[in-house]
């Protein structure tokens, strides 16, 4: 057997210490448990510091004012954001926090262009914040590490040599990308309070967005519910089974917690995880072990209706008509 056969053996049937066993309370656990997964993904190894806001444009556009700023979420690195106002909105109206997955970059999400050459003939459903317009919300855009302008390529995302960099250091770049969300709802909290209604935050992405989606609705309570797109699956399945990029991976998570406990930690709040029936890298099996765990703990926290599942009949790729129309039932 050679070494990477080995390591997924050992993946496969590794068991997480503490998944919720249905018999210590819930609340208890998610306490527990939150605690855990901010220190595995290094939440405490990021470096703390002042926003520095600076807004760079203010656009009207047909149905919306998008206005471009960027913030500093550790010292010297600056985040690009675009906050996207549909006209009409109420003051302050709820809020889409969009992530993209591995395209190349938050541009896809307003259907743009960065890199020469860039295909915007099939991007539909990809379109994250000109949907979330269209359906009423605010949409806020957020330039993801390695993605676009912060470390993107024409191909699309460069993870690798800052993930792997990460380590030296006990980070990883779901940390990172987690701890930018999170200054970014400072961000809007403070700055655009009159235009963003706080308890009603939510966030959405697909594929490496969806993982940033999950980990981020996991850990900050401050977001009241998520769309995670073809992210949410096994790690022995997905992550442990096949090659993926390296900004995937956190350090000893599978010790502790697959997918089925991170949703879990997103209970009592809204979730929608969406997956495709033919999605080979995140495939509909190991989506449907872990939603089923998660339906446990919406059960449990007496909240079975407020977690939906649903799987489009095609790929890795967005779903966004099934997802919104699931998310507006809640």
């Amino acid at each position: 057997m050679i070494a990477y056969e080995n390591i997924k053996k050992i993946v496969a049937e590794a068991k997480p210490s503490m998944a919720w066993d249905g018999k210590e309370d819930f609340g208890a656990w998610q306490t527990r448990a939150r605690a855990k997964l901010c220190e595995l993904v290094g939440l405490d190894k990021m470096i703390p510091c002042e926003p520095e806001y600076t807004e760079e444009w203010t656009h009207k556009e047909e149905g919306f004012t998008e206005t471009r700023f960027q913030i500093q979420t550790e010292p010297g690195y600056f985040v690009p954001c675009h906050i996207l106002v549909p006209d009409g909105a109420k003051r302050p109206e709820k809020t889409f926090i969009c992530l993209q997955g591995h395209t190349k970059g938050m541009h896809v999400s307003m259907n743009r262009t960065l890199f020469e050459g860039e295909d915007v003939s099939d991007r539909e459903d990809d379109e994250f914040c000109l949907r979330a317009v269209r359906e009423g919300y605010v949409a806020v855009a957020l330039e993801q590490r390695n993605f676009g302008e912060r470390g993107g390529t024409p191909g699309g995302p460069d993870c690798y040599a800052e993930s792997v960099t990460n380590l030296l250091i006990g980070r990883c770049t779901i940390g990172e990308r987690v701890w930018d969300v999170m200054r970014l709802i400072d961000l809007l909290l403070e700055r655009y309070a009159d235009t963003v209604d706080r308890d009603n935050i939510y966030i959405m992405g697909n594929s490496g967005g969806g993982t940033a989606t999950t980990y981020a609705a996991a850990i900050d309570l401050r977001i009241a519910g998520a769309i995670p797109s073809c992210a949410v699956c096994s790690f022995a399945s997905s992550i442990g089974a096949m090659h993926h990029c390296a900004c995937n991976y956190v350090p000893r998570v599978l010790e502790y917690f697959d997918m089925g406990e991170l949703i879990s930690l997103i209970a009592p709040r809204k979730l929608v995880v969406v997956n495709g029936e033919k999605d080979n890298i995140f495939p509909i099996g190991g989506a449907y072990e872990v939603v089923a765990v998660g339906k446990k703990a919406y059960a449990a926290a007496g909240v079975p209706e407020r977690i939906a599942h649903v799987v489009g009949p095609e790929g890795h790729r967005f779903y966004a008509n099934i997802a919104y129309e699931a998310f507006k039932k809640m």
